[in-house]
């Protein structure tokens, strides 16, 4: 993943294709060619004049009494079935054309939906900032409760594409995010990002293989906490050619840092009274899972200008966050793949194989929704450039990019319900002790050099974001 995250329960496979084929049979581009796919006929509808992308774009209203709450739903349900029918439409293509069967994925779906309404409309309560209950980390909360006390009938599990909405709703984020203020702001990222990267997997490869810890999961580890969990997990798995029982032990450890971050590096922040920007890019630097991180930076964002002590903005909580972990580390998956790939057969694996990996192989394993993400800033910026600020904000903002913020949020709460209700707490303790004290030696590296180079070196950068 980049993102984040997928779970301990695998979701259904997905068929596997190279060349031009991948196009059309990967997961990743999918999610670019969904998020484009709204955010193009979003602008067409607002350049038309027409309110669509802010009526289908429904969520729950703000409400301090339940009476409001049904009162909204009275008002509004023809709005949350067609977004509904939105959102299982360009699912069920993508899906469909992955190779899942649409029989299980339509009712599953349906679950998730009612559901997430159900945790955003809680979400939208006049109290829920005071209990920092943010919609994603409620998603987040209620799905680990009812996946660990309750279970679920086996035929929910379909809809739980963890990775598929995280990806779809970066692809939305870049919407929101001005092109310019990533040319601005993304070196700055990217070189945030390779000293915590290289720093990290050091510390957790060196660890590992003093306890013991064969070279393969060692790097697997590594690389699952220097860059963005899962999904590098997973590459690095493959590139190295490592054990079966190698990724799932570090998924399992990753997923468990990803939670007790999401709460951890918000309070720290705040205790700090870190900026909105600053602690944005801490979270970015620090988190391992883009869904997780997200969540984390959007809960310090609502604190800014509420919490004193906080200043700046929600915006630049997101924004430095999504510089940093998407811009900035995101795009090492593929680095570390082929590197790891290359020493993996020209040194590990000297005895049996003198193959050497492909170059293409970065590619293969780059995460296509970051293009996605960069061609969504960069077309709505092009898009905007004759409106004046004024314009932008009076106009662009409420009818087109707010619109298009409420959608990624919805796919954000998918997300998020999905990992809590596929993460077992028995099965994270199954890695092993060895395994887990590695990866710990790497979060404490990672927290404390995301804090110095966030807070202090480039902490003027990062207070300056988005304004």
């Amino acid at each position: 993943m980049s993102s984040s995250e997928i779970s301990l329960s695998a979701e259904p496979p997905i068929r596997q294709a190279t060349g031009w084929r991948e196009l059309w049979r990967k997961e990743d581009w999918w999610a670019v060619w969904l998020g484009l796919t709204l955010v193009l006929s979003a602008y067409l509808l607002f350049a038309s004049g027409s309110g669509l992308p802010k009526w289908i774009a429904v969520t729950p209203a703000k409400w301090s009494h339940w009476p409001q709450v049904t009162q909204d739903y009275q008002a509004n349900w023809l709005r949350y079935l067609a977004q509904f029918a939105l959102w299982l439409g360009l699912f069920s293509l993508a899906l469909s054309a992955l190779g899942q069967r649409l029989r299980d994925f339509i009712p599953a779906f349906v679950f998730i939906y009612v559901l997430s309404m159900l945790i955003f409309t809680l979400g939208q309560w006049s109290e829920a900032t005071h209990y920092n209950l943010e919609p994603p980390l409620v998603a987040l909360a209620l799905g680990l409760a009812i996946s660990n006390l309750i279970g679920l009938p086996g035929w929910t599990e379909a809809g739980f594409r963890v990775e598929f909405y995280i990806k779809t709703g970066i692809v939305l984020l870049g919407a929101t995010l001005p092109f310019t203020l990533i040319v601005w702001a993304g070196p700055v990222a990217i070189l945030q990002a390779s000293i915590v990267s290289l720093v990290t997997f050091l510390t957790i490869y060196w660890v590992g293989r003093r306890l013991g810890l064969e070279q393969k999961l060692a790097a697997v580890l590594g690389v699952g906490g220097s860059v963005c969990g899962v999904s590098a997990a997973i590459a690095v798995s493959g590139a190295v050619g490592a054990r079966k029982q190698d990724a799932p032990t570090a998924i399992s450890i990753v997923i468990l840092w990803a939670i007790v971050m999401i709460v951890v590096l918000p309070f720290a922040a705040r205790l700090l009274h870190l900026s909105a920007g600053v602690g944005g890019a801490w979270i970015g630097t620090s988190e391992f899972a883009d869904a997780a991180g997200l969540a984390a930076a959007e809960a310090y964002g609502r604190m800014a200008g509420v919490v004193p002590g906080i200043s700046g903005t929600a915006d630049q909580a997101t924004f430095a966050f999504t510089l940093m972990k998407v811009v900035g580390r995101d795009v090492w998956i593929g680095i570390w793949a082929f590197v790891l790939a290359l020493i993996a057969t020209t040194y590990w694996e000297r005895e049996t194989t003198g193959a050497r990996p492909p170059a293409a192989q970065i590619w293969w394993r780059f995460p296509k929704f970051v293009l996605g993400f960069l061609a969504a800033s960069l077309l709505i910026t092009a898009l905007t450039r004759d409106y004046s600020l004024s314009e932008y904000n009076q106009q662009v903002v409420p009818n087109l990019v707010g619109p298009l913020k409420n959608l990624r949020t919805w796919a954000f709460i998918f997300c998020f319900l999905s990992i809590g209700l596929t993460t077992r707490f028995r099965e994270l303790a199954r890695g092993g002790l060895r395994p887990f004290l590695a990866f710990t030696a790497g979060v404490a590296v990672n927290v404390v050099l995301g804090y110095w180079l966030s807070a202090h070196v480039f902490d003027e950068h990062w207070q300056a974001i988005a304004r």
